[in-house]
C-alpha cells in the first residue's frame, strides 16, 4: 500500500521483491500495527517523506533472505523492526548513547519503506528479537506504542501518582506496566468518551475522566500521547512542585502561551524523541513479565486506508493492527 502525496489514499501496487544489501534481512511481512506516525505523515504533518514510500513501522516478519555480511539472524527467525531504522553510529549522540536524536538516523516507513506490504528489507542491527508468547498480531503494537510509551514512562523517574492524557495505543500499553510497578494511574480522555474511560479503569487506572477535568488529586508526572498541544498547560496545572510533563509524540498541534506560574516550582516539561535499541531490548523483556496484553483491531492489508481513518477519528480503544501474512 503505497503513500505518493498528501491527500491521495494510499494505493495498492505491486512492486519488484525487495533485495537486502549488506547488513540488511529481507523479511516476509506476517503483520504491521498502524500507528499515529503513520498519520501524520499521510496528512503531511511530518515533512519529506520518500516518495512513493510504504509506510509502517511495527512490523512483525520473519527473516526470508540474508544480504551480504548479515548473519544475526537466520532464515525463519522471527522479529520485529521498529521506527529506528538506521543511525550513522559516529555522531555526538551516537557516542554518548543517545542514538535517538542522530542527525541522519532514518526512520523505518517515513524515509525508508516500512511495512504496509507483503515483503520488506531492514537493517539487523536494527531489529528486535520478539517474545514468543505473543503472536504477530498481539506483539506488533509494542514496536512503537510500547516502545515510545516505555520511554516516556521511564522519563517520569518514579512518579507515583501518574496522568495519562489521550487513552489509545500507547496508553493502553503503558497503563499495565505503570500498575505493574505499583503506581497509581489517573486516565484522560477525549470528552465525552464513555467508553475510552471505561476501558482505562478496566486496565487498571484508578480514575478517568475527560482531559477538561481535574483529577482528584496531584499529579507527579504526566505522559501526553494525544497530539493536542492544548493539554500542556492543563497537564503543568495538574502536576505538583517537582512534577514532570513528558509529550510523547513526534508530532504536536501549537502549544498556546502560558503563565509561568504553572511551570515554576521546578515543574520540567520534555519530550521523547524515537527510540534507542537499548528501549527496545528492555522492553521486548519486561513487557512478557507485566504481562501486557494488547488490544486490538484487525485490518487487511488493502484495508489500509480504512485504519488510518478510524484512528483519525478517534474510533479505536487499543491499536489498529494489519493482518499481511
Amino acid at each position: 500500500m503505497v503513500f505518493t502525496g498528501v491527500g491521495s489514499p494510499l494505493r495498492e501496487t505491486e512492486l519488484p521483491e525487495p533485495e537486502p544489501g549488506t547488513g540488511q534481512v529481507r523479511l516476509n511481512v506476517e503483520a504491521c500495527a498502524v500507528c499515529r506516525t503513520d498519520l501524520h505523515i499521510v496528512d503531511g504533518e511530518l515533512p519529506d517523506p520518500k516518495l512513493p514510500l510504504v509506510v509502517g513501522h511495527q512490523i512483525v516478519g520473519l527473516v526470508s533472505g540474508l544480504g551480504k555480511g548479515a548473519s544475526r539472524y537466520s532464515v525463519g527467525e522471527r522479529v520485529g523492526v521498529p521506527w529506528l531504522g538506521w543511525t550513522d553510529g559516529s555522531c555526538r549522540f551516537c557516542r554518548s548513547g543517545r542514538e535517538n536524536l542522530c542527525d541522519r538516523a532514518r526512520f523505518t516507513g517515513y524515509q525508508v519503506d516500512g511495512g504496509f506490504a507483503e515483503e520488506t528489507v531492514a537493517d539487523e542491527r536494527y531489529c528486535l528479537r520478539l517474545p514468543e508468547s505473543y503472536s504477530d498480531l498481539e506483539v506488533a503494537p509494542l514496536l512503537c506504542a510500547g516502545l515510545i510509551g516505555y520511554r516516556s514512562l521511564k522519563m517520569t523517574g518514579d512518579a507515583e501518582r501518574l496522568g495519562l492524557y489521550g487513552f489509545g495505543a500507547s496508553a493502553h500499553i503503558i497503563v499495565q506496566v505503570a500498575r505493574w510497578q505499583a503506581r497509581r494511574v489517573f486516565a484522560f480522555t477525549r470528552a465525552g468518551d464513555k467508553a475510552g474511560q471505561q476501558f482505562a479503569l478496566s486496565l487498571g487506572a484508578e480514575w478517568a475522566g475527560s482531559s477538561t477535568e481535574s483529577p482528584p488529586e496531584e499529579l507527579d508526572a504526566a505522559i501526553i500521547f494525544a497530539p493536542v498541544g492544548e493539554l500542556v498547560p492543563v497537564a503543568l496545572a495538574a502536576v505538583a512542585k517537582g512534577g514532570v510533563v513528558v509529550c510523547a509524540g513526534i508530532h504536536m498541534s501549537e502549544i498556546p502561551s502560558f503563565s509561568y506560574d504553572l511551570l515554576w516550582g521546578e515543574r520540567v516539561l520534555r519530550s521523547v524523541a524515537n527510540l534507542t535499541r537499548q528501549d527496545g531490548e528492555e522492553f521486548m523483556e519486561l513487557a512478557p513479565r507485566v504481562p501486557v496484553r494488547t488490544r486490538i483491531r484487525e485490518f487487511r492489508l488493502e484495508a489500509a486506508n480504512e485504519a488510518l481513518q478510524h484512528l483519525r477519528a478517534g474510533e479505536l480503544n487499543g491499536a489498529a493492527v494489519l493482518r499481511i501474512g
